[in-house]
């Protein structure tokens, strides 16, 4: 009985092709809008959560001034000094590299090229915390950071724009009033959680740069690396009370330091961007309905155009709960097949506009599974109404019906 009710079903669908397809497209839209924005989502977040892990492992980013974040203005603060980083590697436990970092923004020349950009003077402890490998040459060698040599090491970025598709090893960069030589490239990474090129940058030994570029002995930030399944929250405040005393800070003193835990920012923005996902998908669900609304609007006109054929069906002995079936079927069949072509459309759509927004296509079977689901239930709720009222037609008054 089922796979007549099915068969009869499918053949009132089939002798509307036109109305069948109006009417799916409702549900098509929704779903496929719905798998779509949370794909997007999800890869969003992972997107944001790689990002700040390139920044560096277990990472706590210690910067003079009382505001936090990206840069944020050290507000009269007095800088950091080398002998800081050292003194949190000798008595934090927990710390696995410190690395003082200095910038400053400069014209550097190569080739008869030119190119403004960062250069970072720090110690080799700086690939350590913040993630950095060498695609080709080597790190600074101790003379060199000790004495504050003409070396430096390049990003993807600096080798592109200057040397092209030449080897920059052996090559001499200027920076400023003096010429360094390059003895390393950096591995690229890519662009930052901030969208700011991280491969556009040039690092060469702190002293280097506080004496040949700055001309002052002042550190910038300290990076701090910690080691796998340390408390951050301990070795932070252990942080806090050591930089307190070396910046001799009385006890009623508000510290004009901050510090940034790279972790805490990536589940901060990572939360951000599930919220935004999850309110996405709930507007983008709001059309599964409206097309639920569709399909019983067409049902309705459906048992009305039918109601002879049904009064017919129910004069030679159909029961009403056959009756009920056929037209319940066609709702769940208008509505599940709405909801495959709507996953198959928002697959497409999902991996095309991921590679558009450069973000990693994450596919959720979860929200795949869960819209389908959706929709067929939508089927059902939608189209209960039309189909208990054919099925509650009078067989007499229905065959008078013209």
């Amino acid at each position: 009985m089922l796979l007549n009710t099915l068969l009869l079903a499918l053949r009132s669908i089939r002798r509307n092709l036109l109305r069948s397809f109006l009417t799916m497209l409702g549900i098509v839209i929704g779903v496929s809008a719905v798998v779509t924005m949370v794909t997007l989502g999800n890869g969003a977040t992972l997107e944001v959560q790689n990002q700040i892990s390139s920044l560096g492992t277990n990472l706590l980013m210690v910067r003079p001034g009382q505001r936090q974040g990206f840069g944020g203005g050290s507000g009269g603060a007095p800088s950091f000094k080398e002998a800081d980083a050292v003194a949190i590697a000798n008595q934090i436990g927990g710390v696995q590299a410190v690395a003082p970092e200095g910038r400053s923004s400069v014209t550097v020349v190569a080739n008869g090229r030119n190119w403004t950009t960062s250069v970072t003077g720090s110690t080799n402890a700086w690939f350590q915390t913040s993630n950095w490998k060498l695609s080709a040459g080597r790190q600074f060698e101790p003379g060199e950071l000790q004495a504050g040599a003409a070396v430096c090491i390049i990003g993807e970025t600096i080798r592109r724009e200057l040397f092209d598709t030449r080897s920059a090893l052996g090559e001499q960069l200027r920076v400023k009033q003096f010429s360094c030589v390059v003895v390393g490239v950096l591995a690229a990474k890519g662009p930052a959680a901030m969208g700011n090129d991280q491969d556009d940058v040039v690092l060469v030994p702190l002293h280097t740069l506080q004496r040949r570029v700055a001309g002052n002995q002042r550190v910038a930030t300290l990076l701090v690396s910690m080691k796998d399944g340390t408390d951050s929250a301990r070795l932070k405040s252990s942080l806090t009370q050591l930089l307190r005393e070396r910046r001799k800070l009385a006890q009623g003193d508000d510290d004009n330091f901050n510090v940034l835990d790279t972790k805490q920012l990536a589940e901060t923005l990572s939360g951000t961007t599930r919220v935004m996902t999850t309110l996405l998908g709930a507007v983008a669900a709001v059309s599964l309905l409206v097309g639920g609304i569709g399909i019983m609007n067409i049902m309705l006109v459906s048992v009305t155009e039918r109601t002879r054929e049904i009064g017919l069906r129910l004069a030679i002995g159909a029961l009403e709960r056959e009756v009920l079936l056929q037209f319940l079927i066609e709702a769940v069949v208008l509505s599940t097949l709405g909801g495959v072509i709507g996953i198959v459309l928002a697959t497409g759509a999902s991996i095309g506009l991921a590679r558009l927004m450069q973000v990693p296509y994450v596919f959720n079977s979860s929200i795949n599974i869960l819209s389908f689901l959706f929709s067929a239930g939508i089927g059902v709720v939608f189209g209960y109404f039309p189909a208990r009222r054919a099925a509650q037609l009078d067989p007499i008054e229905a065959l008078r019906h013209e």
